[in-house]
């Protein structure tokens, strides 16, 4: 029985070990293949090629703690060659692992985008850019507002920029930016890392103590001139209700019409001015007419003749005015008088 077990750990631990580590490879920023695999304790040479392409040695080897872990292999014209099978074989001093096939079409990662700007325009939105790259990428948006949660939102291929419309003054805008190829030219499904932040506005963080106490500098002024406001308003309240001098300057009284002789009569009374525009005058003038019709000429030899007069009465001192003396008229004569 301890036989069997034996050998079936034998079999089992040679199988491992001719077995080759897994390898995982990404077209990274259009520039490099990178190939990585995990094997402890061991040094790997790497070989890889595109389709219809030879064998090629690994130029630059990535190393941790003095081992290889994974290769960079350069390459032109990554753009259209990553639609093409990538294999790669492993070689451990006199023995080659068998080879491995890898599809790199939705395997490109690409670098962070640079040159993130933002920059409050005219029309009062806040407008974030960033570097254009190529015409088949696309991008992805990351924001928040005063370090809360952040908000993610997708930008549409070829575009660099990202809008948020009327922001606030008194908050803190924060925008990362990542890039993958868009689904135009083979979509990828490795986004980039997220760019580095472009900032906006102030802060209301509270564990810097710098901000914090810059911001109860702030608190503290608004509450006392609150405090001074208020204090002002009772003030003038005050001399407004009990002080009749002050009152009068800011609030002068008017009087009120009514159709009570009594009060119109008191009204006048404060004012001579008025009082003398509505006296009664009784000085004026009076003056009578008087029209003569002509005679005939079978009763008057004498040419027709036709007198106008008009008497005007002299001014009298009494209030009334004497009526005046009665004209005596010719025959056939009508009179009037006004």
């Amino acid at each position: 029985m301890r036989t069997r077990l034996l050998l079936i750990l034998c079999l089992v631990g040679s199988g491992l070990a001719n077995k080759p580590p897994d390898v995982n490879c990404t077209v990274i920023n259009l520039k490099y293949v990178q190939c990585l695999w995990n094997r402890e304790g061991l040094n790997y040479t790497f070989s890889s090629r595109f389709h219809d392409e030879s064998f090629r040695e690994c130029d630059s080897y990535v190393l941790e703690n003095g081992l290889t872990v994974g290769c960079k292999q350069p390459g032109d014209g990554l753009m259209t060659k990553r639609f093409k099978t990538f294999y790669t074989q492993l070689a451990q001093e006199n023995q080659q692992y068998p080879v491995q096939e890898h599809k790199l079409k939705d395997k490109v990662k690409l670098d962070p985008p640079s040159n993130v700007t933002v920059q409050l325009r005219s029309d009062g939105n806040l407008w974030f850019e960033w570097e254009k790259i190529n015409d088949c990428f696309e991008s992805e948006v990351r924001f928040r507002v005063n370090n809360n949660n952040w908000q993610e939102s997708s930008v549409s291929t070829g575009h660099q920029e990202h809008c948020i419309n009327l922001p606030s003054k008194s908050s803190r805008y924060e925008l990362q930016v990542r890039s993958r190829v868009s689904n135009s030219c083979g979509c990828s499904k490795e986004w980039s890392e997220w760019s580095q932040p472009a900032v906006w506005g102030t802060t209301h963080n509270k564990t810097d103590p710098v901000r914090r106490q810059d911001s109860q500098t702030v608190s503290v002024w608004q509450v006392l001139m609150g405090c001074v406001g208020v204090l002002t308003v009772f003030v003038v309240l005050f001399f407004l209700a009990f002080q009749e001098r002050i009152r009068i300057i800011f609030v002068p009284d008017v009087p009120k019409p009514s159709l009570v002789p009594r009060d119109l009569e008191e009204w006048l009374n404060s004012s001579k001015g008025l009082k003398e525009v509505f006296k009664t005058n009784y000085m004026e003038r009076t003056c009578s007419v008087r029209e003569y019709c002509p005679v005939s000429d079978s009763e008057s030899s004498d040419s027709s003749i036709v007198s106008v007069s008009t008497d005007q009465t002299d001014f009298y001192n009494s209030v009334q005015p004497s009526s005046p003396s009665t004209p005596e008229f010719a025959p056939n004569e009508q009179g009037i008088s006004v």
